[in-house]
């Protein structure tokens, strides 16, 4: 968890302009918004959800990215999106080791991979036992699985490398955006995926503005592949924790995009742990650790999985 201080608007231009492995795009006027996302086809709707992509924004509330991520909250209200899906406490990494491991292994802290050598199972890891695929792509990273930070890349916001036990499938399946872009085009996209954006793109260090273009432009290409125009890939964005600026509630924006979802609204409680479950829902996986006792997802967007 960082201390938050307004930024200066040179700061934001500058960060707005960082460099990144993968560059997204400039956002579309708004008339194209409007016909690059047409209605869905009553097959791809109704299509069983196999792929389960999710994205993980940084430190901002459910008031905050409403307002300012507007793109991103169009989709909500398009598909679908949670009232009071919330983090499960601060800082970020206990988010994200919950979100890919189904518990919080006694992590407290923003400790690197050297200080928290986990022995459990990665819902990355139980997806490959079970002969399914898995992938993560991180924004900015240098290398696969890289276990330092590297500029704009933060090594605690890419769970997977904390799994010590799991480095060999780490290495090979922890890649790059470019890799994630190839895999979109190629209709390739793993059964469990996440993304990883950068410490801009994920609005910890730049404006919500930033993170929804980013968003924006990625969305397009997925939009554009094979697995999105089937039906079979759902994505899911959140964000690991707020800024406790709303007291300490830790609402977080989770909105589930598929074309199964017109303009759902749920308000079942939600917490990571029941992203933990979509995934495992989604890949056809025993529930790990305690998404087993969590609410779930799936039902409560009703959405296709099985």
């Amino acid at each position: 968890m960082r201390t938050r201080r307004a930024l200066a608007p040179l700061a934001l231009i500058a960060c707005a302009a960082v460099a990144s492995t993968w560059t997204a795009q400039p956002a579309p006027a708004q008339t194209e918004f409007r016909t690059a996302i047409p209605q869905a086809a009553s097959s791809a709707a109704s299509a069983r959800v196999t792929k389960l992509l999710v994205f993980v924004e940084e430190n901002h509330s459910l008031a905050q990215m409403k307002t300012g991520m507007p793109y991103t909250f169009g989709l909500a209200k398009r598909y679908g999106y949670a009232t009071d899906y919330r983090a499960l406490r601060h800082p970020s990494l206990p988010n994200y080791i919950a979100i890919a491991g189904g518990g919080m292994y006694g992590i407290s802290d923003d400790g690197g991979p050297e200080t928290h050598q986990l022995t459990g199972r990665s819902v990355f890891a139980q997806a490959l036992r079970h002969h399914k695929t898995a992938a993560t792509y991180a924004d900015g990273m240098p290398g696969n699985c890289s276990l330092t930070n590297h500029g704009r890349y933060a090594v605690r916001h890419n769970p997977w490398t904390y799994f010590a036990s799991e480095r060999a499938a780490c290495r090979k399946r922890d890649r790059s955006m470019a890799a994630f872009v190839t895999d979109v085009r190629s209709g390739r996209l793993p059964r469990v995926g996440m993304v990883v954006p950068n410490l801009c793109h994920d609005a910890h260090n730049c404006d919500l503005a930033t993170a929804d273009a980013w968003f924006r432009s990625v969305m397009g290409r997925i939009q554009r592949g094979p697995d999105w125009k089937a039906g079979r890939l759902a994505v899911v964005l959140t964000a690991d924790e707020d800024d406790r600026s709303d007291g300490n509630d830790n609402r977080v924006l989770t909105t589930v995009i598929h074309p199964s979802q017109r303009h759902r609204v749920v308000a079942t409680a939600l917490t990571h742990y029941s992203l933990t479950r979509l995934y495992d829902e989604v890949a056809g996986l025993p529930y790990l650790h305690r998404a087993a006792s969590a609410p779930s997802m799936a039902e409560a967007f009703r959405l296709p999985v099985r």
